[in-house]
Formats: C-alpha cells, sequence, structure tokens
C-alpha cells in the first residue's frame, strides 16, 4: 500500500467525518473520534487537502552529493546566484537534493502540482545585527503570566467571585507521547527590514496560548503513524535513518500531507506561521531562538561539517540552541513545515494594526518552511527567515512539529 494514498484517504476520511462538528476555521474541519487512532483535540484546526500525492522514485541521499562549500560564522552569506530583483523565484529540482536554490514562481492555482521549490541562500553578508524593533506606542496586550487564582467575595454576598486563572503547566506530553512546551498569549514583533523582501514589513502580532512540540517529531514516532494506519512508510523512510537505528533522529523525506496527518492523527496540528516564530524570537525581537550571538555547533547543526556534521542529528543534541520557551532545533538541523499557505506580500496586510493570530492566505501553492536545516548557513537560521515548499514535495532536509490549542474557558 502506498503512503501517498494511505495517508491522504486518512486525511479525508478524518475531515469528511466531520462535518456534524462546528469548524475553528471558515475553510476546515475538525477530525472526529476514531477507536483505532487517538482522537484530535477538540480545537485542531482543519486543513485545505491537496490532491493526493503521487509516489516519487527513490532519489539519492543528500549525504551522497558533493560537499556544499560552507561559511563559517559572521562571515558572507552563500551564493547561489541569486538576483536583487524583489521576491523569491523558485526552480524545479529532483527531491533527493537538498533545498539550496530557490524555484520558478508557479501559475496561482489552488491545488499544488506535484515537484517542489526549493530555497535559495540569502543575501545578507558579515555579522547579522539585530533589527530595530518599532515601538508601538501602547502594545495592545503584553505577554501574559500565569498566576494563581484571586481570591474573591462569595456569590452569596450578591458580588460575583472572580473568574479563576486556569494553571497551564510549563511542560506536557502530547498523545503521540512527545513533550510539548507553554508558549504564552502576547505580542511580539515579526518579520525583519533586514532580510529577503518577503519578511517585511516588521509588524506587531498577537498570538494566542499554545502548546508547541519540544522536538522535531522522529523516526520513531512516525513509524508508530504509520503502523497505526497500517500504511507503508515513505520512500526514503527506510534508509540508514530508519527508527531501527536512528529513532531518536527527526523524520524527513516528509510531505505537508505526511507531517499534517500525523498530526492530526496525534490530535494536533502543524503550528500557524505566527505562532512558530513568537517560539523561535520570544518578545525580545532575537535574531536567532538562543538570543543574537552567531550559531556555533553548540547552538545548532548547520553548514554541513561547519555545523558538527554531514546530516540530521538526534533531537535536543544542541542544548545551548534552545528557545526562550524551551523548544529545541527551531534552527538548523531540518526546516519545518507550516500550516500556513505562502505569499511573499503577506506581511504587508499589518502595516497599520497589529495582527491578531494570523493564518496566511487562504489558498496558495506552497506552503511556509521554517527554520533552516543541516546544509544551510546563519542567514538562513534566523528566526525571520521564510521559504516554502510543494505540499507534495519531500526532501531529505524537511521534517516538522506539531503544535495544540490550549482550550478556551466558557
Amino acid at each position: 500500500m502506498d503512503v501517498r494514498s494511505t495517508i491522504t484517504t486518512f486525511m479525508v476520511m478524518m475531515m469528511g467525518l466531520s462535518c456534524a462538528a462546528a469548524p475553528v476555521w471558515a475553510d476546515e474541519a475538525v477530525a472526529p473520534k476514531s477507536e483505532s487512532i487517538p482522537a484530535p483535540v477538540p480545537a485542531t484546526p482543519p486543513v485545505s487537502v491537496p490532491n493526493p500525492i503521487l509516489p516519487k522514485s527513490h532519489a539519492q541521499d543528500a549525504e551522497t552529493k558533493p560537499p556544499v562549500k560552507t561559511q563559517a560564522p559572521g562571515a558572507p552569506a552563500e551564493s547561489t546566484g541569486k538576483e536583487a530583483a524583489p521576491g523569491k523565484t523558485e526552480s524545479t529540482q529532483t527531491p533527493s537534493k537538498p533545498k539550496l536554490q530557490e524555484s520558478e514562481q508557479k501559475p496561482p492555482v489552488r491545488v499544488p502540482a506535484a515537484g517542489g521549490p526549493v530555497d535559495n541562500v540569502g543575501k545578507e553578508s558579515g555579522p547579522i545585527k539585530p533589527d530595530t524593533v518599532p515601538s508601538p506606542s501602547k502594545p495592545k496586550a503584553q505577554e501574559s503570566e500565569i498566576k494563581p487564582a484571586a481570591k474573591g467575595p462569595h456569590p452569596a454576598n450578591g458580588v460575583a467571585a472572580s473568574k479563576p486563572v486556569v494553571q497551564l503547566s510549563a511542560e506536557i506530553t502530547g498523545k503521540d507521547g512527545a513533550p510539548m512546551v507553554l508558549v504564552p498569549a502576547g505580542e511580539f514583533t515579526m518579520g525583519s527590514d533586514k532580510g529577503d523582501d518577503d519578511e517585511s514589513p516588521m509588524h506587531r502580532v498577537y498570538v494566542d496560548t499554545f502548546y508547541l512540540d519540544k522536538f522535531e517529531v522522529t523516526n520513531g514516532r512516525f513509524g508508530k503513524f504509520v503502523e497505526a494506519i497500517q500504511s507503508e512508510p515513505p520512500w526514503g523512510f527506510s534508509d540508514k535513518d530508519t527508527p531501527v537505528t536512528h529513532a531518536d533522529r527527526p523524520v524527513r523525506w516528509v510531505s505537508w500531507m505526511d507531517a499534517m496527518g500525523y498530526c492530526l492523527w496525534a490530535g494536533k496540528r502543524l503550528p500557524t506561521e505566527a505562532e512558530w516564530e513568537k517560539a523561535a524570537r520570544g518578545t525580545d525581537g532575537r535574531i536567532y531562538p538562543w538570543g543574537n550571538e552567531a550559531p556555533t555547533p553548540a547552538h545548532a547543526v548547520f553548514g554541513l561539517k561547519e555545523g558538527g556534521g554531514e546530516t540530521v542529528s538526534p533531537i535536543g543534541n544542541r542544548d545551548k540552541g534552545r528557545s526562550a520557551y524551551g523548544a529545541h532545533d527551531l534552527a538548523g538541523n531540518l526546516y519545518e513545515w507550516m500550516m500556513d499557505w505562502y505569499a511573499e506580500d503577506f506581511y504587508t496586510n499589518f502595516v497599520k494594526n497589529p495582527a491578531l493570530n494570523p493564518r496566511g492566505p487562504s489558498e496558495g501553492t506552497a506552503k511556509v518552511q521554517r527554520g533552516g536545516s543541516y546544509i544551510n548557513n546563519p542567514y538562513r537560521l534566523r528566526s525571520s527567515f521564510r521559504t516554502k515548499g510543494d505540499p507534495t514535495e519531500q526532501d531529505p532536509n524537511v521534517g516538522f512539529r506539531c503544535a495544540q490549542e490550549v482550550p478556551k474557558l466558557p
């Protein structure tokens, strides 16, 4: 049985049987409960489902390819022939190659075609300096704090008691057994005016409280998902990075459909682009998840041998690179799929007013990818860096992690 058709059928079944439930997002639905697989949480947002994914022929892994030119931290960013024209372009490439070049822009269609875009190296050279964070006169909200419930008058005295404050754990365990870290609600500055065109303008964004996987989804956990839905694993999943010998390494060669299927099975979803950047940058506008210090092999897996290896590293192996909320490997190791469709000019919608839980365009041809990977230079490890990929494509340097909403009080 082909994993492409199996996972597609699984997602269509989950979304099709949920018509009776009130959708969280206007164009999507929530997956129903099932005795054979864990049920998604009620707040899990539905997704747009591309056409069934066609299998791709197995391609040679990234490690067998000629080494990529490396760049020492702080040195000029690597170049792949990118011109200074605004916007990003894409070029077609075989899925076995890491994402080193941007692909040509495709005509705007709702359903993406197989074969995916890849990104190219950024333009910045020299040490990366922090962005100047705009200071709004009065932010609408500040980072939320988790406090004990306040004591108030008893309702019997004729005065309504204060509403209790929900106690949220800083770390929980998801239904798939993966640890998740709490990212409190609040505003932060998203984007950069010193990066690529699609990173600007810098703007204020508010996101609700949510949980994010502490680590990228591993081979071991993804293998349990494949077994649960009785599917064959993705091609490329059964090479030297299989769960048998590398269960603690992040799964790769997974399409957006594969990633979303796993998250729904685990009662979660993929994070939005805004949620991911909030988890990576915190509220102080830092360049990298750990701060503004240039990346070293102690922070992240990047730049091939320059980052400590030619391939992915076991999860949580770079403790110095943790984010302010305790998430690991948000920079380097593998790019990560986002929920959102990609639009180069999406940030221009929020020039005047802060964005409230933005979820990207309603349609597109490519999904957002964040975080950089083991083959990239420091420019791409910046928390504001954006790139994209066809939802059907599978690459050796792309993985994912899941997010989960916090239930709202009645």
